[in-house]
């Protein structure tokens, strides 16, 4: 199918290309590169670009370097695309690990539409994860808004939404995210609530190494029980 006809509205930034853009930047070094390719991967859940309100994918210099990573263990190490998106899935974890390491700090705030834009789905999932509570908004003079984990959360949760997991069926991530945050805000309550400033940011830092331990074990813990599914 010819690509010459497709539509492409100017980015809003010169750090954001769209789908045709990408394609010819890249057609250098992989010659097959196509649109219909690259949608194919997004289809797969290996791609999440953000989406303009009128629903046109754009493509942040990361979206096109994991494209890249994608394309070259097809290319050069022949991988199917069920290992490519573990391997990506284990670097992924490891670079969100860094980025969260503080607490503490400010995310940027969104708006409805930068939030579906980033994430690349609709506001009619954004009011389903509402719903059932996996997405809090603040309202700020009567208008919802949003922070950058609720993207990452809203753009995982589309990726979900593709193997039939509705809102209802991942209310329960986030009951059990509750939970483990109580727990572990008990424990280190008393240096988060202390009088001294060395000793909240110790209370900081104990809070994070506790998120990382308790996140780990929970992943241990449910690729057990996935095992135990798949051997019967």
């Amino acid at each position: 199918m010819s690509v010459a006809t497709t539509f492409e509205p100017s980015a809003p930034s010169p750090r954001l290309q769209t789908i045709g853009a990408v394609c010819r930047r890249l057609k250098s070094e992989f010659p097959d590169i196509s649109i219909s390719k690259i949608r194919y991967l997004e289809d797969q859940g290996l791609l999440t670009p953000r989406r303009t309100p009128g629903g046109y994918r754009l493509f942040s210099d990361d979206d096109v370097d994991r494209l890249e990573t994608i394309l070259r263990l097809q290319r050069d190490e022949f991988l199917p695309l069920r290992v490519i998106r573990q391997e990506l899935a284990t670097s992924v974890q490891k670079g969100k690990r860094r980025q969260r390491a503080a607490l503490g700090a400010e995310e940027q705030d969104l708006s409805l539409e930068e939030l579906c834009a980033r994430a690349g789905i609709a506001a009619g999932l954004v009011r389903d994860l509402e719903g059932f509570g996996l997405l809090v908004p603040t309202i700020t003079r009567g208008e919802r808004r949003y922070r950058e984990t609720d993207a990452e959360i809203a753009a995982l949760c589309a990726q979900l939404a593709a193997y039939g997991m509705s809102a209802r069926h991942l209310r329960t991530f986030q009951t059990s995210a509750e939970r483990n945050a109580a727990l572990l805000g008990q424990i280190t309550a008393p240096a988060l609530h202390a009088r001294s400033l060395e000793r909240r940011q110790a209370g900081l830092e104990d809070l994070r190494a506790l998120g990382e331990l308790t996140q780990e074990l929970s992943q241990l813990l449910l690729w057990r029980s996935l095992r135990r599914l798949a051997v019967g």
